[in-house]
């Protein structure tokens, strides 16, 4: 995991306007430099935590960090408004919402799969999610590199903005009775994944438009998150290639 430690080299790298994952301070830390950092942080869109000493000393990997400890990204994020204009003028919007995915070997999964399928990005929670640290960037087998991904403060007010935008929201839950090859998927989408072992919250499944589920035929109740996300993005990409029938003519 690249990091920063020390209020200046934090500042500097701010100042610069480097892309950082977010920033974590010592509970308790106080002073003027202190909350510059956090300023400069939150103007730059970047999430700060606030965490223990001692699991801020196991992070920096030292207890010489003067209470601040900044995690490099491995991506620059994308703004989510920019996320919204599908790639290819031509083909219906795609984008892929993650409620909560903390494993980063996950959501690089995703973010692979999210370019092959054509998606024109990944939008993530800042909040209880995996960032865009080197892990993810080695699980993504350097797609993270070429699929914008957007970190929101608040996803469900971004999938309000969705749909203002033309957009469908299609949330995978293992208890819903329309399956994922019974949506049309040839307009804008966005395909909600909650988090491992969790699900989608109730905010998040309340504002999809639908809900759907993977038929499973033995003894697990559900697929990995990411090999989930992989059947529903191939779904999709089955049904927009699929070249219409033209009338028969009589």
């Amino acid at each position: 995991m690249n990091r920063l430690t020390g209020i200046h080299a934090v500042r500097e790298a701010l100042e610069a306007s480097q892309p950082l994952d977010s920033l974590i301070v010592a509970k308790g830390s106080h002073g003027n430099r202190i909350e510059e950092l956090v300023r400069l942080a939150r103007q730059h869109g970047v999430p700060v935590r606030f965490e223990e000493r001692i699991q801020l000393d196991r992070t920096a990997g030292t207890r010489e960090h003067q209470g601040v400890v900044a995690i490099v990204a491995a991506s620059p994020t994308a703004r989510f408004e920019d996320l919204l204009k599908p790639r290819d003028p031509e083909a219906p919007g795609l984008l892929v919402l993650l409620d909560g995915v903390e494993d980063p070997q996950n959501l690089g999964a995703i973010v692979r799969t999210s370019l092959a399928a054509g998606a024109q990005g990944v939008v993530i929670p800042e909040r209880r999610a995996a960032g865009l640290t080197d892990s993810v960037a080695r699980a993504s087998a350097g797609a993270l590199a070429h699929l914008p991904v957007a970190r929101v403060t608040n996803l469900s007010r971004a999938m309000e903005e969705m749909k203002e935008a033309g957009y469908w929201l299609v949330g995978l839950d293992e208890r819903a009775e329309k399956r994922h090859t019974e949506v049309d998927f040839k307009i804008p989408v966005g395909i909600v994944l909650g988090g491992e072992g969790k699900g989608l919250h109730a905010l998040v499944r309340e504002r999809c438009d639908f809900l759907v589920s993977i038929p499973m035929l033995g003894k697990v109740p559900s697929l990995n998150v990411s090999v989930a996300a992989a059947v529903v993005l191939y779904e999709i990409v089955r049904q927009r290639r699929v070249k219409a029938v033209p009338s028969s003519t009589k």
